[in-house]
């Protein structure tokens, strides 16, 4: 896993606290007021950064299948990688301008505020510590989630009050291990944790039945689950101990960047809602709809606003696809992960996602 001289440099400087919902971390900033942290100075001005720089680089997770992970041909894929490539387009009509860079749940968040990476998507719960004491700034969520608990189906649990005395695995140090711990205690259900720093560890202790349980958002599960030697001999709880919103981050100090990366993501939102898709894009160029126009930017400069060409959002489906088109590629019916949309389909479809006007 990469680590840069300039993190190692830097990290004394920062207090971090790993967590989750799925594998994400938490960071405690003790430098004061974020215009006064030296790692936020360093992100000052990233939109210039990049846009000089020719192509984006992004804070992934890499292990994750779904999400981000490396594929057998040696590229990466997944839904947190496909944001990438969307901003990368967005910015420079090139989705592969990106540079990927694997971070664990620990240096993530340092990896951002010091500037090594611009932009972190890497399946991070948005809570309100990490939008205020660590300094996150997020985009619109990309996946709604929730914390479960996989077993093996032969152990005969069925519920959380099965698992009273059990020794569940967690990743330490996490949101995930405080959700367990807190529902847990409210349930006033006991258990031994058995805590991992190492996300793959962790899995890996409970793949040799060394734990009865393992707990991480339900996505990371589903996925995780692929890996195992024998995947259907286990299954996920219905119970959702949690609610994970996970979202991309920019670090704060930067509103044009920051800017820049939130309407990347409404473009995919919107895209689907609008019902243009990297295939069928052609067919809307001449639309005389005007929320259509202005999306696609044949009408109005809505583009100039945050630095892009007005015609972002038609870059970003071209080469991308909508929301949908991404789901479906990554974690649809056809994938091995075949996960149901669920809460994350479209409002108008009694989803959750939902998008600003372009206007």
């Amino acid at each position: 896993m990469r680590k840069s001289a300039l993190i190692l440099a830097i990290a004394p400087l920062i207090f971090t606290l790993s967590a989750c919902g799925g594998e994400s971390g938490q960071t405690a900033n003790t430098t004061g007021t974020p215009g006064s942290n030296p790692a936020t100075q360093a992100t000052r001005n990233r939109w210039d950064t990049v846009k000089n720089r020719g192509k984006l680089i992004c804070g992934v997770s890499g292990e994750v299948p779904g999400f981000s992970f490396v594929g057998t041909d040696g590229k990466y894929g997944g839904i947190d990688v496909d944001v990438c490539r969307a901003i990368a387009a967005a910015l420079f009509d090139n989705p592969d301008a990106v540079e990927f860079r694997n971070l664990n749940a620990k240096e993530r968040f340092t990896a951002l505020q010091t500037g090594e990476v611009d932009v972190l998507s890497r399946n991070t719960t948005w809570t309100l510590s990490r939008d205020t004491s660590v300094g996150l700034e997020f985009a619109p969520v990309v996946f709604y989630d929730g914390q479960g608990i996989m077993v093996r189906k032969n152990a005969n649990i069925k519920s959380l009050a099965d698992l009273k005395g059990k020794a569940i695995c967690v990743q330490t140090g996490t949101t995930t291990e405080q959700n367990l711990a807190d529902q847990m205690r409210k349930r006033g259900i006991t258990y031994k944790p058995v805590v991992f720093e190492d996300i793959n560890i962790t899995f890996a202790t409970y793949a040799e039945g060394r734990c009865d349980g393992i707990t991480a958002d339900r996505s990371a599960l589903v996925a995780r689950r692929t890996t195992l030697p024998k995947p259907d001999d286990n299954i996920i709880l219905d119970e959702a101990i949690s609610s994970e919103p996970l979202a991309p981050a920019v670090a704060k100090g930067d509103t044009k960047w920051g800017d820049t990366v939130k309407w990347v993501v409404y473009s995919l939102i919107k895209a689907e809602e609008l019902g243009i898709n990297s295939q069928n894009l052609g067919q809307f160029t001449n639309s005389n709809d005007p929320d259509i126009k202005r999306f696609l930017g044949t009408e109005g400069n809505l583009g100039q606003g945050i630095g892009l060409t007005n015609d972002f959002a038609a870059r970003i489906v071209k080469h991308v696809g909508n929301y949908a088109e991404i789901y479906d590629r990554n974690l649809g019916p056809k994938t091995k992960l075949n996960l149901a949309r669920g809460q994350n389909q479209l409002w108008t479809k009694g989803g959750l996602l939902y998008s600003p006007p372009f206007r």
